[in-house]
This record gives C-alpha cells, structure tokens and sequence, in this order.
C-alpha cells in the first residue's frame, strides 16, 4: 500500500504533468478548489509555486467548519452553558470563536466539552451518564452525515433517549450553484472534493457543468492527483468542453455509495441553510426528519441567541468564495494567528488562512 501511495508522490510523474500543463494553458485561468483537504495539500505542496503565472488556484467554501455562521456557533455555545448538558464535537470546532467565546474556553470555566472521534463514541457517553443530557454538533458536509444518521438509527435501536444531535451539516452541490451566481465569483473550473464525491458519486455535479459550462473533475490529495486534475480541467477549457471528469478512480464512481445517502436520507432532509460568505443557499442544508424529531437538539433545547456583527476587518467570508486571500485580510498574521484566531478560516486545520499561515507565509 505504501509503495502503491508514493506513486502518486512521484517527482517524475509531477515533472511531466507539470511539463504538459504548461503546454496546454493559453490564456489565464481561474481553477477553485471546494474541499479543505485540498486546500493544505496545495498549500503543503507547493503547487501554486510550481504552475505558470496564467493559472490561479482559489480557495472555496470547502471547510466545514469555516462556513458555519456565527449564529450557529453563538447556538452551539449557548448549548453548552445549559445545566446537566454534555457537549460532544469533532476537535475543529473547539476553538472557533462565537460573538463572546468559544467551545474551548467554556471548557475552560467548567462547560462539560468533550472530543470525539466518531458520532457514535456520543452513545457510549450516553450510556454512562443516564441522568444528564448529550449533545453532538453535527457540522460537516456529505462525508460525515451518513455517520451521524447512523448514529441516530443507533440511538434508536438502543433505547438511548438522552442522545440528540444540533445539525448543521451542509451538502456541496448547491454551494457550487450559488458560487456560479455570485457577482463577485469568476470560476473557469472545479476542482471538486474527493472525500464527499466517495458519497454523491461523479453524477451529482453533471448539472453544474452543464448549466454553467464549467470545467469539473473530481481530484485525490496527493501531488499527482492534484496535478493530474489541473491538466484535465486544462484541457476542457481550452477545448471548450465542459463536463465532469474523474481523476480520483481508486475511490470515486459515477453513482458513490448508494448505502451511505440511503441511510442519510432516511435520517435528514434538505433545508434552507446559511454560509459564511454566501448567505442562505436554499437546500443546501440538512435536518432532521419529523420522525427522528426526538434526537434534534434544536427540538429539544429552547435557546435564546444574541449575535453580535462579525469582528470588524475580518475577511474571512471573502476569502471562501475566493474574493480575496489571506494576505489581503488586514488581521491575517498580525492580530489573527492559529494561537489566537480571529475567524473560523485560520482555526481549522482545513481553513484557508491557516493553510497560508503554516506554508505560505
């Protein structure tokens, strides 16, 4: 597996894609990447460095947890501050800042916060704790849905009623439609998530490429991967194509895994849902069904938001849809670091501004 791993690291295999990259491009080009994963790998690799001056590589709204709106983590805070109530999140989330706080920091004062690696680790904590309430934050996109819902399904086998889940998981498709309607957004091509294509399958993005005519190709993380899909997008744009292509085949097909979306539509259903630097995008969102109204937290808990404005200065939504980058925020690396972020985007290990921070300072 390794040596199956390294070749996709391959320096000759970056040599000549590189090598054919530069004969393809022939005109400048704005190619966006919608996954965080992709972002660091980009950034770790250095192939904004490696490409032709014509080609620039933006940064969407790939990090989950970079576009959850302030409102939802003022909701998740609020959460925490509620008696006999355990929180349990996927580490990202504990330091993104809220109006007045964060996750971490009411840990700090004596909230009940704690870490898990899988939704269904929240059952067992559950279990052992009969008599107080436990709270998952369910924020992710496709990928992480279908481990929630079947947690939910758990629960409900289980008896554990104790168990509920604040959604505000968010799916992609969608996201891309209303980045192709921005006035502020020029894409000529997509390098599309690889992890969430695993699930929605090739045939999720068809319409994108065909309403918008924009290139599309789904990629894998390592450089090769990344390259290859660049060459491809390369190729449809200057043929004038506009379709969606696979350069992930070692994990994504046409139709993704059809057992994964059938056990999260049984558990959720699309909603309006707002993002951090969008706005609302009508059913891009997920909630929970009426029959699995038991284990919604936002059914269960009656909390009294009071959101204050974004920190003033903050680029942060600009720079999810690609309007700006990091060096153009006035905070980044001065009053913004990874030690004391001030947006979401340089909390995250998949953020924009912390990718720049740690590789492209």
């Amino acid at each position: 597996m390794v040596k199956y791993i390294d070749e996709y690291r391959n320096p000759e295999w970056c040599r000549q894609l590189l090598m054919q990259i530069e004969q393809i491009v022939d005109r400048p080009v704005r190619l966006m990447e919608v996954c965080g994963t992709h972002t660091m790998a980009i950034a770790r690799n250095g192939i904004r460095a490696m490409l032709p001056g014509d080609i620039t590589l933006l940064s969407g709204p790939g990090c989950p947890v970079c576009v959850t709106a302030q409102e939802e983590i003022d909701r998740c805070l609020a959460l925490a501050e509620q008696e006999n109530v355990i929180i349990t999140t996927f580490g990202d989330l504990m330091r993104v800042p809220g109006s007045d706080t964060s996750l971490q920091q009411q840990r700090a004062h004596g909230a009940d916060v704690r870490v898990v690696y899988s939704p269904l680790n929240c059952l067992e904590i559950a279990r052992d704790n009969p008599d107080r309430e436990v709270v998952f934050l369910g924020v992710g996109f496709e990928t992480t849905a279908p481990a929630v819902a079947a947690t939910i399904l758990q629960a409900a086998v289980r008896h554990i009623d104790n168990f509920s889940v604040l959604s505000m998981h968010k799916v992609v498709p969608p996201a891309l439609h209303a980045l192709m309607q921005h006035p502020d957004v020029r894409v000529d091509g997509f390098i599309l998530p690889g992890h969430v294509s695993v699930i929605i399958g090739a045939r999720a993005y068809r319409n994108i490429a065909d309403q918008y005519e924009v290139a599309c190709v789904i990629a894998g993380f390592e450089p090769v991967d990344i390259l290859d899909c660049i060459r491809r997008l390369l190729a449809q744009i200057r043929n004038g194509r506009a379709a969606v292509e696979i350069a992930y085949g070692r994990a994504v097909t046409v139709d993704g895994n059809a057992r994964a979306r059938a056990v999260m539509e049984q558990v959720f259903k699309p909603s309006d849902a707002m993002w951090r630097g969008i706005g609302v995008i009508p059913g891009s969102g997920l909630i929970l069904r009426e029959k699995y109204r038991d284990y919604d937290a936002a059914q269960r808990f009656t909390l009294s938001i009071d959101s204050k404005p974004e920190v003033s200065g903050c680029r942060c939504g600009d720079i999810l849809i690609g309007k700006r980058t990091p060096p153009e925020c006035p905070l980044f690396a001065v009053s913004c670091i990874p030690q004391h972020p001030v947006g979401p985007c340089m909390v995250s290990s998949e953020g924009t501004c912390a990718a720049y921070y740690r590789y492209l300072r």
